[in-house]
This record gives structure tokens, sequence and C-alpha cells, in this order.
């Protein structure tokens, strides 16, 4: 048994499929059926039920499969501690975030990240919470940008910064002609438009939802915030944003007003993970620090003026 086998065998693990599993190990589908097989062979067992139009794992091959990722990722970890201390912050570091936070916190951060690391390959992979954190537990992330709290003791976290969310509406909302800046309880008897399950963020809306006394918008689940702020602006109803939502290179849609809270307002907490096993645990910490470094005021949601400012130009369309 190799190191290339086990590549392999994951490989078909995860994609359930033959040639997408070569294509993804960059052989032939003979090749990697041949080696399979071979793995077998060596192990005496039946590690997946071959058919004409899928794989499955047999038993025997699901627990090979999850001890093969965690020998993978031990491995990759003594490469990686060699590479790290050749040049602490050097190599390649794969960092999830979720999808609710990437593509606004991103454009911030990137620049700031490759300035402060010249020398390092940063890999994003954007995928929903349990996702980020099963591929960090098998050693395929290394690090996950995520809301908190995160209860997993394997794993270290770092607050990063709390964000606020703000409320968005129609432009004819009735909240919108409101003299004073948001309250929760406004919210009372209304129905929020959300995002589908699996999604963090819906947690947090239901969780503002049950302290304003508000519910969830019947028969609509959204699978993105993109799609929250169009609906939002078609005037289907209302919805809670975070605050990098809103903030430029976002733009704004026509008809759709945003609303910031009193003091304190509703918020979220995001940190930044890894495994406390992690060999990269140094340069990880200070790639958290330059995450913590975003300006103040990217992190205040829009005035009110700014919000009357906009509603009149509604008005006048």
């Amino acid at each position: 048994m190799n190191l290339r086998d086990l590549h392999y065998f994951v490989a078909l693990a995860d994609h359930r499929h033959f040639g997408r599993a070569a294509a993804a190990s960059f052989v032939s589908q003979p090749t990697l059926s041949t080696q399979i097989r071979k793995l077998e062979d060596e192990l005496g067992l039946i590690l997946i039920e071959r058919s004409p139009r899928k794989v499955m794992l047999t038993p025997a091959g699901s627990e090979l499969a999850e001890r093969a990722r965690r020998i993978l990722a031990e491995v990759e970890q003594l490469k990686e501690a060699a590479r790290r201390a050749r040049d602490p912050e050097a190599g390649r570091v794969r960092l999830g975030i979720f999808p609710t936070l990437a593509p606004y916190l991103l454009p911030h951060v990137m620049p700031r990240l490759r300035a402060r690391f010249p020398r390092l390959e940063l890999l994003l992979a954007e995928d929903k919470t349990e996702v980020v954190l099963k591929q960090l537990r098998e050693g395929r992330l290394d690090a996950g940008v995520l809301a908190l709290p995160q209860h997993d003791p394997s794993l270290h976290v770092e607050f990063l910064f709390e964000e606020p969310f703000v409320l968005a509406t129609p432009a004819a909302h009735r909240l919108t002609q409101a003299a004073h800046e948001l309250q929760l309880r406004d919210l009372a008897g209304e129905h929020l438009l959300l995002l589908e399950d699996g999604h963090c963020l819906r947690d947090q809306a239901l969780d503002v939802c049950a302290h304003a006394g508000a519910g969830e918008h019947d028969g609509f689940r959204a699978t993105s915030l993109e799609t929250l702020r169009q609906m939002v602006a078609a005037g289907v109803g209302i919805t809670l944003l975070p605050t990098l939502a809103v903030k430029p290179p976002v733009a704004e849609p026509d008809g759709l007003s945003v609303l910031r809270f009193a003091t304190p307002p509703p918020s979220r907490r995001i940190g930044m993970v890894w495994r406390k096993s992690s060999a990269m645990a140094v340069v990880l910490g200070k790639i958290a620090d330059t995450l913590r470094e975003l300006p103040a005021t990217l992190l205040e949601p829009p005035s009110p003026a700014g919000k009357r400012a906009r509603r009149a130009r509604t008005t006048q369309a």
C-alpha cells in the first residue's frame, strides 16, 4: 500500500464515479481502476460496489476512506511543517469561508493579504459552514472564516470582528418613514424573507425574529443574499442583511432601502478557526491579525442621512 493508492481511493470515495475520480487524480480511468483493485487484493476486502451507473462504498470501504483522509491530512501537515521551517510565510493556505460573507469581505481583505504575505498562495473555498467544518476536520482545508460561536474542542478559535445587521425594505415600506433609528420592536408582526436551511445567516435571522416578535415569510426561501436583495427590491418583503453586504463595491438595486438599527444593533460575530494540531498555527494567527484590521467605518451601517437621500432619489424617480 502506498500514498498514491490512498489518494486514488479517496478521490473515488469523494466523486463516486471512476471517470471523475480519475480526472481529479490526473490519471486514466483504467489506471485508477487497476490500482483500486490492487488495493482490494492487498487488503483482502471488497471496498466498493461496482455498478454501471454509480459507485457505492462497502462498510469496509467507508471506514478505509475516513482513515485514508486522516493519513493523507497528516502527511500534508508533515510536508507543510517542513515548508514552514524553511520559510514561515510561504507555501499554501487553504481557507474556507461561508457564502453570506465571502463575496462581501474578500474585496476588502485580499489586497491586504497579498501585500502582507507576498510569498503565500491563498486558496479560497466558499461553502456552507457545515461543509467548511467537515473539510477542516478532514484536513482538506487549513482554516475557516465562520460565524461564532463554534464549539468543536479540536479547533482553535480567533475572534475577528462583530458585524451589525441592517434591515432591507422596499422603498415604499412603512418602516422607511420612521423618523427614528429602527428598534427591534418595530419588527413585531413582520414576516421576513430568509435563506434556505443550511445557511448560518438563516439561524441568526430567526434568532433576531424571535427577539423581535417577527416571523418568516411563508412559501419562499432564497439560495443567496443576492436573491433576497432582489426580492426585497421587487417589493416582495423585507429581510436582514449583514452590513458588509450593503457596502461598496456592492451595488444597491433601485427600490431598496437600507435601515440601521439603534445601538446596540443585532449582529453576528465572525472568527477564524483552525485545528489545534495544525503545523501552520503561527502563520494562521498572522493571517487572522490581518483580517482583524478592517477599517472601523467598514462595519458601520449606512447613516440615516444616506437612507433619506436614497429615499428622496427614489421618490423623485
